[in-house]
């Protein structure tokens, strides 16, 4: 695992990349009206178009050559582009971001910025979109047929089937049904679209976009009832365990529904480490946010400073996050607090996020 010096080192590096724009508030948006995220499907095919050849931006837009050396043991680096970049950042940190009180901080600041590189960088002028699994649970038809798995105005749908692996240590992801490289969409047919992986590999390893669609998996455990159930918990602590969940199948919660039931065993979004390389992985975690706003805004006042769990993963018993807590990324070349990122309308007053919902959940 990098120390938090040498990722200041890497942020500092490549801070000179994005010298004149704010990597995580759009100058223009702070202390005005913020950008307001929206439903991926309710999108017109022109915004669609937009945000994909953004994607397309980041993913073909080189890193700085100072940030790729060689790896210890000689190896290539896999990191490539601006969009390697973020991926790198999560695979470093995959095992200090997760089931701790942090997890949905992190997550919340490293969407946004992903999202400004989105702005900043590539020209786009929307809002991160995000995917409500909910309205796609339902039935394993409709899961399929998702408007993200859309081929032409999405992100591509399920890979060729897979055998089980009968040597892994880890278990089949129950109903999965592909596993192979996407036969459609933005990225078939392409070999490199993924540079690291699989785990916490960060060495140069070309390799398709894979998908595993599990219907049965996010029917269970991102559909609207698992979601209410979430959103219903009373303390920050019992969001978001609900939230994560268990290491297990038989007790994931919303995050790990909506990570396996499009990663499955051998798509990219199932991997701890690799799930950024799927684009779907922001739409995912914007969602995600937007239950956390949701939960949020049911008692303001309260959940704008409540914040709690442990700071090292599986270590409940290790200090507590506090507002204070400090949260790096690999891609920014300032660091942020919890408290930071706890008002997604902060807009440089109180916080350093800028954006909205255009619609939350209730109860």
């Amino acid at each position: 695992m990098v120390g938090k010096q040498n990722l200041r080192s890497w942020a500092v590096a490549l801070g000179l990349l994005l010298l004149g724009s704010d990597s995580v508030v759009d100058a223009a948006a702070c202390g005005k009206k913020p950008i307001i995220r929206k439903e991926w499907r309710t999108l017109t095919s022109t915004e669609k178009s937009s945000y994909l050849s953004a994607v397309n931006c980041l993913l073909s837009a080189k890193t700085a050559p100072a940030l790729t050396p060689p790896l210890p043991d000689g190896s290539t680096s896999g990191v490539l582009s601006r969009y390697d970049d973020l991926s790198y950042t999560h695979v470093l940190q995959t095992m200090s971001v997760h089931f701790v009180g942090h997890f949905l901080p992190w997550h919340r600041l490293y969407v946004a910025t992903y999202e400004s590189m989105l702005r900043n960088e590539c020209g786009y002028k929307g809002a991160q979109p995000y995917w409500d699994w909910t309205l796609d649970a339902e039935s394993p038809e409709k899961w399929v047929s998702s408007p993200v798995f859309d081929p032409e105005t999405g992100f591509g749908g399920n890979g060729d089937w897979v055998e089980n692996d009968p040597t892994s240590w880890f278990p089949p992801v129950p109903g999965r049904t592909g596993g192979g490289c996407v036969r459609d969409g933005p990225w078939a047919g392409k070999e490199d679209v993924v540079h690291m992986g699989p785990g916490e590999s960060t060495a140069l390893n070309n390799q398709c976009l894979k998908r595993d669609l599990s219907p049965a998996f996010a029917a269970r455990f991102v559909s609207w009832n698992q979601t209410r159930h979430t959103l219903g918990q009373g303390t920050y602590e019992e969001f978001t365990g609900a939230v994560e969940g268990k290491t297990n199948f038989d007790e994931s919660g919303v995050h790990g529904g909506g990570h396996y039931g499009v990663g499955g065993n051998f798509g990219q979004m199932g991997d701890l480490h690799q799930s950024p390389a799927d684009p779907i992985f922001y739409l995912h975690h914007a969602n995600l946010d937007r239950l956390w706003w949701s939960w949020q805004k049911l008692n303001l006042t309260t959940r704008l400073k409540e914040i709690s769990g442990p700071s090292v993963m599986m270590q409940p018993t290790s200090p507590p996050v506090t507002l204070d807590f400090p949260m790096t990324l690999g891609v920014s070349y300032e660091e942020a607090t919890v408290g930071d990122v706890m008002n997604i309308m902060g807009c440089g007053k109180d916080g350093v996020l800028c954006y909205d919902y255009d619609k939350l959940y209730t109860l």
